[in-house]
């Protein structure tokens, strides 16, 4: 019997009954004087309850502090780490916008946050590398831990990664709910593809709420994903085929940013010259288009494109990148100027179609800056191979040039092909590394005067850092009326990365005719739609284009909010239980 001692102490205060006396209900254990139940109900509205005093101090502290076992989303801090390219970064940013948006508190410090959202890249080892220990580092502090990025996205299976919440790199408008479920103690993966009637979009929607890792520079993203097969890629697997975002969006999203201060712009994505292939326009279509909104004094930088598909527009290319708001600056890369090695690769170019990009557009763009990215050991690669690569450094002199071991990732055929001793691999990166460190791209600038644009300060806080035409990095000194401004320097030393440049005298800085730029960690662009999105608890935040605001008083408001609807849904759940309770009251005494 279930409660046996509470039904002895009920039988007890019972009238006594013979055993043998029977009784027809229960209700016969009633006498004929006492009150009915409904005589009793009735009798109720003649009680008068007593007051009960309480501490009003108390009562309010409760209210405004949650039970100690509860978790209310939207007051923690988030500490953030992006590996990898511009095309990353940008993800983060956006990633950081939305959350701060919603109340949370993006930290440097990650010690002191609650929740870890890391943003990986898995196009090297390293990369990948640096990543897992970061997770399994998280996991030692006992941090609620996000996964964004390309890691994830590409093998979401693997060990590491299992039971840890993951947001796909086209759902990062997504990024709120998956932090919100993870608070709670769940695990949540979001890795869908975004398509509209079937056909694949170019990712997130560019008009969500960012923080600017630099509050001067907008990275924008004018398509995911790309067209090639490289043997040796493990992004293709993450970011998938091709699909560019409408002109009238990317211009919009320039406007915007020049609208909050930014003076500088970088197009990116894995191949910027294949934009518009999918939806029936192309590369100089868009910058043309982009150029008209550009301020005077402001600069646009076009990201990475592969040969084949420069190629196609080599003449418009040349007269865009003359353009006094656009640096003189592509990069391209050849990765091996060995056609065998390119085949095993699947790069659809030859070393002749490299050569004949590069050579165009240093003659019809004169002092043009040209970055390119090679691949030391790949499969297959012979020391004639590796040779070949070595005469293309020694002709052009690359100015910025990027030396990448090869690496096999998990999953690509270029991982199934038989590898080169890693030692040779080792050696033939340290050996291209030397020719490239031989010369000085620099030195015969000294004694020219140039026009710089300062977007940021010098890794170790000595210098301010500026570009100039040609995108070439000039240091100069940290006097904070620079910043965001162009500057007009006479060059005095040069080294193999920078030059360093003297401000003249009587020159004035030229203030680029744009609004003053965001504060670092402020939040950009909250449109109408992502309030409606969140809800009715940012009725608080002014309506502007800007998000200006203190992130205690943000958090405080929402903490109150969400108090609020859980009182409101508690009283809901009483009084239902209540009418129920009592329904089944009046039916039993009736």
């Amino acid at each position: 019997m279930l409660f046996p001692d509470l039904w002895v102490r009920v039988a007890e205060k019972m009238p006594s009954a013979s055993c043998d006396t029977l009784l027809d209900d229960i209700e016969d254990i009633v006498s004929q004087g006492d009150l009915k139940p409904q005589d009793r109900h009735s009798a109720r509205k003649h009680v008068v309850p007593k007051a009960r005093k309480r501490n009003t101090q108390k009562y309010l502290q409760e209210e405004n502090s949650p039970p100690s076992d509860s978790t209310i989303p939207g007051i923690q801090k988030i500490w953030m780490r992006t590996w990898g390219c511009s095309h990353n970064n940008s993800d983060g940013e956006y990633m950081a916008g939305q959350l701060a948006a919603y109340g949370y508190e993006i930290t440097e410090n990650a010690s002191d946050a609650d929740l870890w959202l890391l943003n990986s890249c898995t196009v090297k080892n390293p990369a990948e590398d640096h990543f897992r220990n970061s997770i399994k580092k998280a996991q030692e502090e006992n941090k609620k831990i996000v996964l964004a990025g390309c890691v994830p996205q590409a093998q979401p299976r693997q060990d590491y990664l299992k039971g840890l919440s993951i947001i796909g790199v086209q759902q990062i408008d997504r990024v709120v709910e998956v932090v919100e479920e993870t608070i709670k103690g769940h695990s949540v993966r979001l890795l869908g593809q975004k398509k509209d009637n079937g056909k694949r979009l170019g990712g997130a929607r560019l008009d969500l709420p960012k923080i600017r890792k630099n509050p001067l520079i907008e990275i924008i993203s004018i398509n995911t994903g790309c067209l090639n097969a490289c043997t040796y890629c493990k992004t293709k697997h993450a970011r998938g085929n091709l699909a560019s975002y409408p002109i009238d969006e990317l211009v919009e999203r320039a406007r915007q940013s020049f609208q909050e201060g930014v003076c500088e712009i970088w197009l990116t994505s894995e191949d910027t010259g294949a934009y518009g292939r999918d939806i029936g326009t192309n590369l100089p279509s868009l910058l043309w288009k982009l150029v008209e909104v550009i301020p005077e004094g402001a600069m646009l930088r076009l990201g990475m494109t592969n040969p084949p598909y420069i190629l196609e527009h080599l003449e418009e290319m040349a007269k865009i990148l003359n353009h006094p708001r656009v640096y003189a600056f592509l990069h391209i890369p050849v990765q091996s100027a060995s056609d065998t090695v390119l085949m095993e690769m699947k790069r659809e170019y030859c070393v002749a179609d490299f050569k004949r990009v590069v050579d165009f557009l240093k003659e019809k763009v004169p002092g043009i800056t040209l970055a390119t990215d090679i691949i030391c050991g790949f499969p297959g690669e012979t020391d004639q191979d590796f040779q070949e690569t070595v005469k293309l450094v020694e002709e052009y002199k690359f100015p910025s040039l990027f030396i990448n071991q090869f690496y096999p990732r998990p999953g690509t055929p270029a991982a199934k092909m038989a590898q080169i001793p890693a030692q040779v691999k080792k050696q033939r990166t340290k050996d291209l590394s030397r020719v490239f460190h031989s010369y000085n791209p620099y030195d015969h600038k000294i004694g020219e005067r140039q026009q710089v644009l300062v977007t940021e300060e010098s890794f170790d806080s000595k210098f301010y850092v500026a570009h100039n035409r040609f995108y070439e990095q000039v240091l100069v000194p940290k006097n904070p009326t620079f910043m965001g401004k162009m500057i007009e320097v006479d060059i005095y030393e040069s080294g193999k990365h920078f030059m360093k440049g003297q401000p003249v005298s009587d020159a004035k800085a030229y203030t680029p005719s744009i609004n003053k730029p965001l504060a670092k960690g402020e939040v950009s662009g909250l449109t109408e739609d992502f309030r409606n999105r969140l809800g009715n608890h940012l009725s608080l935040v002014p309506h502007t284009s800007v998000v200006r605001r203190d992130p205690a008083s943000s958090r405080m408001a929402l903490r109150l909010q969400r108090l609020h609807e859980d009182c409101a849904l508690r009283a809901s759940v009483g009084l239902a239980l209540f009418a129920l309770l009592l329904a089944f009251l009046v039916k039993i005494y009736n």
